[in-house]
């Protein structure tokens, strides 16, 4: 059975040491799925509290974010590599479009979600449009910033197996080797780490996410945030990886 192949294959201590093996292909994997998610908010929170504070260009910022979405991933992962060649920058490239989606939607819906009255009451106070953004919007909005994050993570360490497809490393290396070589128990154990990789980084930043709700937060606040995160998990349609 192939279930039995892929546990095989999991438990076999040769797959283990060198450059090629597991932990190797797996830190590669974290890494890359990582340092995408990064470039990416550093891109898209600037922008979302911007959007999110002034309200403007929302509505053009959200078309351009769904048309972004709606890229295929190997498309564009193929066309980068076809400019840049072999190596880490395209499937690079790819994931932080990819990621760019979710964490852009957790930051503006984070700064959009805040009660309205604490920011009048912060304006009342005198403070200025940027003291109201950092002390008021972001430390309440921050629940749905995580996330927007957690939302790019997760759907970049699934797709960043393609990255293997231009020799950038990763678990990706052996589905595509179990393809070539019809090793039907290699690509799914490989599959299964990718599983598990998913499942451990969602509830890493479910934690996070809980434990940065600010305490004292009403009831009906709780649920424009829960409105909101439905939002921040489905902004627009998916695009299609392939």
């Amino acid at each position: 059975m192939i279930i039995q192949e892929a546990f095989a294959w999991l438990f076999d201590p040769a797959n283990y040491p060198g450059s090629n093996g597991i932990p190797t292909r797996l830190w590669e994997h974290v890494w890359i799925t990582l340092l995408a998610v990064a470039i990416a908010t550093v891109v898209a929170i600037p922008i979302g509290f911007a959007i999110g504070h002034t309200g403007r260009v929302r509505s053009f910022t959200i078309s351009l974010s769904g048309g972004v979405r709606a890229l295929p991933t190997l498309g564009v992962l193929t066309l980068v590599g076809l400019v840049f060649g072999i190596g880490l920058t395209a499937p690079l490239v790819a994931l932080v479009i990819l990621a760019i989606p979710s964490v852009l939607a957790g930051a503006y819906a984070g700064v959009e979600s805040v009660d309205r009255g604490a920011v009048d009451a912060a304006r009342a106070m005198g403070m200025t449009e940027w003291q109201i953004l950092w002390k008021v919007e972001v430390p309440l909005g921050l629940p749905l910033l995580i996330g927007g994050i957690r939302a790019a993570v997760l759907q970049v360490v699934a797709t960043a197996t393609l990255a293997a497809y231009v020799g950038a490393g990763g678990l990706g290396g052996y589905l595509f080797a179990g393809i070539n070589l019809q090793d039907y128990g290699q690509m799914l154990g490989s599959s299964l780490i990718v599983i598990i990789l998913a499942i451990v980084f969602e509830i890493v930043f479910a934690v996070l996410e809980r434990s940065v709700v600010p305490a004292g937060v009403s009831g009906r606040t709780s649920r424009r945030r829960q409105d909101a995160a439905e939002r921040v998990r489905t902004p627009l349609p998916e695009g299609n990886p392939s």
